[in-house]
C-alpha cells in the first residue's frame, strides 16, 4: 500500500476544514483521495499558437500518470502568447512579461490550493522559463515537461521553418523571390503542432531544462506529434509522486552545478541568446548565485558542436532521430564537460540517467566531433565596454566577422528602423541601433527577429551590425548584439549614442564600444531627459517592477 504522502494532511483532517473538503468533493475528490497527495498539472494549452495546441491532451496524460501512481491530480491552466505571431508588432512587448505572468499564476494556484506537487507542461518560448520560475517559487516537488518540437516543413525539397518565412520577406523585398514563392513558403513552413523547429528559444530552453535535471531524459527532444511525448507526460505524473516519496525538492536539483550543466549544453547546441536572460531568472527563483560572468567563463572552455538552425542546416527532429539530447549529454559527460553527480527529477543523478542511454548514431553529422567543432568555444558571448557597461549578449555562431566598426544609425523604434531597411536607407558597414526597447523602455524588451531576418534576406546579415537594448529571437542569426545594459530608458550609454558615432563590436576581445570621449558623453548626459514610464495595465506594472536584463529582467529583484 502507498504510504500517506499528504504533506498538509492537517488542512483536510481537521474538522473545521469540512468546507474545504466539500468544495473538492464537487470536483470528484473522495474520502480515500484525501489521504493521497494532490498534484497540480499546469497546462499551457491554447489555440493561439501551434506550440501549445496539443497540450490539453498531454495534460490528461500527465494526470493519468499521477493518478496511477497514487496521487490525486488536478489540471489547471495558465496563459501563453505566440512570439512568432506577435513578432514585428506592438504585441511583441507582451512576450517577455508573459513569462512572469505564467510563473506568478502557476505559483498562485499551487499555493492557494495547497498542492503537494506539480507537473508543468510548456510549449512556446516563455512557457518554459515561466514554468521553471514557478517551480522554484512554489517549492513543491515538481517536473517540467516540454510540449515538443514541430516537424520541419517541406517545399521543393527544402526544409522550412518559421524563420524561413521571416527571411523570405527580406528576399521578397530584395526582388529575389516572387509573391507566389513567398506564399508557398508561408503555407508550408509550419505543418502541425509543436514549437519552432530549430535550436531557437523553445528548443534551447527545453534542452536547458533537461540538463538542469528538471525534465525526464529525452523530454526536450521528443517531437510534439509522437507517442513518446504522451509517454513523457504520463511518466512525469508518476515521477512527481516518486519525488514526494523521496522528499526531493526543486532546490535540491537546481544547484549552481546544474546551471553550469545547462549553460554547457546551450553552448554546445548553439542555443538562443534568450537562454542568458531566462537562466538568470530561473536561478534567481531558487536563490542560486548565477551571473552573466558565469556564461563567459563557460563559453571560453566549451565548444559549439551542433549544426542546427538558425546558423546550421538541421532541426530538432533531426537531432531526435540520432539520439536526441540524452545522447549529446552522454557525449559531454564522457568528455568531462558535465557535473555527473547532479540530482534530477528521476531521483537519480545525471550520470545514473545516462549510464544506459544510447550514444549518438554513427555516421551522423548533426553533432560534430570535438576535434572538428563549428567553434572551439561557445557561440554566446557576453560583451562589455562603454556602450554596455553592464553587459550585452551576442550570438556569433556562423558569423565570420570578428570585428566590425561603423557609423551608428540610431532609431528609437523598431518600425522606424524597419522602414529604413526596407527603403534601402541602411548601407553596408552601418551599425543599426534600435533603443528604448529594453525591459522598462519597450516596455517588455521585444524581440527583433523581423528586422534581423529582413537584413539576412537582403544579404546584409554580416555587413550591417544590429544593436539593441531589446532582445533577439532564438531564430535570429547574423551580426547582432542584444540585451545592451543599462538600457536607454534608465539613461544607459546607448541613450547617449548619436547618429554617426563610430561603434565597434569585437567578439574576440568581447568588447562593445563607441568612439566618443567621456567628456562628450558627460555633456550629453546633462541634456538627457528620461522618458515617462509606461503606466497602464500589465506593461505598466512590468515597466515599474522589472530589473536590468543583465540580472535576468526579473520582476521581484528587491535586493
Amino acid at each position: 500500500m502507498k504510504k500517506d504522502l499528504r504533506i498538509k494532511s492537517k488542512v483536510f483532517d481537521d474538522a473545521k476544514r469540512a468546507p474545504n473538503r466539500a468544495m473538492l468533493r464537487a470536483v470528484g475528490v473522495t474520502d480515500e483521495d484525501f489521504k493521497k497527495p494532490m498534484i497540480g498539472v499546469a497546462s499551457t494549452w491554447s489555440e493561439v499558437t501551434p506550440c501549445n495546441i496539443h497540450i490539453d491532451d498531454l495534460a490528461r496524460s500527465a494526470k493519468d500518470g499521477a493518478r496511477k501512481a497514487g496521487a490525486v491530480p488536478l489540471i489547471f491552466n495558465t496563459i501563453t502568447v505566440s512570439d512568432g505571431i506577435s513578432m514585428g508588432t506592438s504585441g511583441m512587448r507582451y512576450s517577455l512579461p508573459s513569462r512572469d505572468v505564467i510563473a506568478d499564476s502557476i505559483e498562485t494556484v499551487v499555493g492557494a490550493e495547497n498542492l503537494d506537487g506539480l507537473v508543468a507542461i510548456g510549449g512556446c518560448d516563455k512557457n518554459i522559463p515561466g514554468c521553471l520560475i514557478a517551480i522554484g517559487q512554489a517549492e513543491v516537488p515538481s517536473v517540467f515537461v516540454y510540449g515538443g518540437t514541430i516537424a520541419a516543413g517541406h517545399l521543393n525539397g527544402d526544409k522550412l521553418d518559421i524563420v524561413s518565412v521571416f527571411e523570405g520577406v527580406g528576399k521578397h523585398n530584395n526582388g529575389d523571390i516572387s509573391d507566389e514563392q513567398l506564399h508557398g513558403i508561408e503555407c508550408h513552413a509550419c505543418p502541425g503542432a509543436g514549437s519552432c523547429g530549430g535550436m531557437y528559444t523553445a528548443n534551447t530552453m527545453a534542452s536547458a531544462a533537461e540538463a538542469l535535471g528538471m525534465s525526464l531524459p529525452g523530454s526536450s527532444s521528443n517531437p510534439a506529434e509522437s507517442s513518446l511525448k504522451s509517454e513523457d507526460c504520463n511518466k512525469a505524473g508518476a515521477a512527481v509522486y516518486n519525488l514526494l516519496e523521496k522528499g526531493i525538492y526543486p532546490k535540491d536539483i537546481m544547484t549552481k552545478e546544474a546551471f553550469e550543466n545547462a549553460i554547457t549544453l546551450v553552448m554546445v547546441l548553439g542555443g538562443s541568446t534568450n537562454a542568458v536572460l531566462h537562466l538568470l531568472a530561473i536561478a534567481d527563483a531558487v536563490d542560486v548565485d548565477l551571473t552573466i560572468d558565469d556564461f563567459n567563463r563557460i563559453q571560453k572552455k566549451v565548444p559549439h558542436l551542433a549544426d542546427l538552425k538558425p546558423s546550421g542546416k538541421y532541426v530538432m527532429e533531426d537531432l531526435h532521430r540520432v539520439g536526441g539530447v540524452p545522447a549529446v549529454m552522454k557525449l559531454l559527460l564522457e568528455a568531462g564537460y558535465l557535473h555527473g553527480d547532479c540530482l534530477t527529477v528521476t531521483g537519480n543523478t545525471i550520470a545514473e540517467n545516462l549510464k544506459d542511454a544510447p550514444s549518438l548514431q554513427e555516421g551522423q553529422d548533426i553533432i560534430l566531433p570535438f576535434d572538428n567543432p563549428k567553434r572551439k568555444d561557445g557561440p554566446l558571448v557576453i560583451l562589455k565596454g562603454n556602450l554596455a557597461p553592464s553587459g550585452a549578449v551576442a550570438k556569433v555562431s556562423g558569423v565570420k566577422v570578428k570585428r566590425h566598426t561603423g557609423p551608428a544609425r540610431v532609431f528609437d523604434t523598431e518600425d522606424e528602423a524597419t522602414t529604413a531597411v526596407i527603403n534601402n536607407k541602411i548601407n553596408e558597414g552601418d551599425v543599426l541601433v534600435i533603443r528604448h526597447v529594453g525591459p522598462k523602455g519597450g516596455p517588455g524588451m521585444p524581440e527583433m527577429l523581423s528586422i534581423s531576418a529582413i537584413l539576412v534576406g537582403k544579404g546584409m546579415g554580416e555587413s550591417v551590425a544590429l544593436l539593441t537594448d531589446g532582445r533577439f529571437s532564438g531564430g535570429t542569426h547574423g551580426l547582432v548584439v542584444g540585451h545592451i545594459a543599462p538600457e536607454a530608458q534608465v539613461g544607459g550609454p546607448i541613450a547617449l549614442l548619436q547618429e554617426g558615432d563610430l561603434v565597434t563590436i569585437d567578439s574576440d576581445l568581447q568588447e562593445i564600444t563607441m568612439d566618443v570621449p567621456e567628456a562628450e558623453l558627460e555633456n550629453r548626459r546633462k541634456n538627457w531627459v528620461p522618458r515617462p514610464l509606461y503606466s497602464k495595465g500589465v506593461l505598466g506594472k512590468y515597466a515599474h517592477n522589472v530589473s536590468c536584463s543583465s540580472k535576468g529582467a526579473v520582476t521581484d529583484y528587491f535586493k
